[in-house]
């Protein structure tokens, strides 16, 4: 079965359409599927919803996306740094769904695990829980929370096989594995391919029976907030 193509719009071809669910990988600018995030910007797919920790920022990540208002619904756990983000929920533009961040996490985990949902005490007296079904175990109130199955998932790591068995360099593994698991196709994107049989198997991240397809590019990794000393 091939996985590796030749580039972000070639891997992403016969698989976007308008109104899909998107798992989006990646934690501020650390981590994120860059390229294929532009790739989809550039097939101009609309009324997205995208599961994602956060929407990047104004003109990077998944904010290109806000900008050419491709997204329609963010399932996200933390808004910040992206003004236009705030600008278009305000106005009504578009529609956000708070999660505590574990709880993202576990929502895309149950996804990929076949999960339909699980329990949490996790917001619960909060908004996060209204309209929610409420049970007690042991004497303690807990949520329903619904996994997360996503038509799309779009991740980015270190390196790979040709196989998808692939590896997170350090705090970029953040979200990225919960996320390629619960789409029903995941594509992946990395810095260098290498030949099966080359990574260490304890260092594998993501299995690569999870991975469909597969692209290998240059990066930029912005830094969010760039903090230096004074000379």
């Amino acid at each position: 079965m091939k996985k590796v193509y030749g580039s972000a719009n070639e891997a992403l071809d016969g698989l976007l359409f308008d109104g899909m669910t998107i798992a989006a990988g990646g934690f501020g600018l650390c981590g994120i599927p860059e390229l294929l995030i532009d790739a989809i910007r550039e097939a101009g797919t609309k009324d997205i919803t995208i599961a994602s920790n956060n929407c990047g920022v104004d003109d990077f990540g998944l904010g290109v996306l806000l900008k050419t208002r491709q997204i329609k619904k963010m399932m996200s756990s933390y808004v910040g740094e992206n003004a236009e983000f705030m600008r278009q929920y305000l106005s009504g533009e578009l529609e956000l769904e708070f999660n505590p961040q574990g709880t993202l996490a576990e929502r895309m985990r149950a996804g990929g695990a076949g999960i339909a949902g699980f329990y949490t005490k996790t917001g619960v007296g909060t908004v996060i829980a209204e309209g929610k079904e409420h049970k007690e175990f042991g004497g303690e109130t807990y949520i329903l929370e619904r996994g997360i199955f996503a038509d799309l998932s779009i991740v980015k790591a270190w390196k790979a096989d040709t196989t998808g068995n692939a590896i997170f360099r350090k705090t970029a593994r953040n979200f990225n594995p919960p996320a390629a698991k619960c789409g029903r196709v995941c594509v992946l994107e990395v810095e260098e391919i290498v030949e099966p049989g080359t990574l260490d198997p304890d260092h594998i991240h993501l299995p690569g029976i999870y991975v469909n397809r597969l692209i290998q590019g240059q990066h930029e990794k912005r830094i969010e907030q760039r903090t230096v000393r004074t000379a």
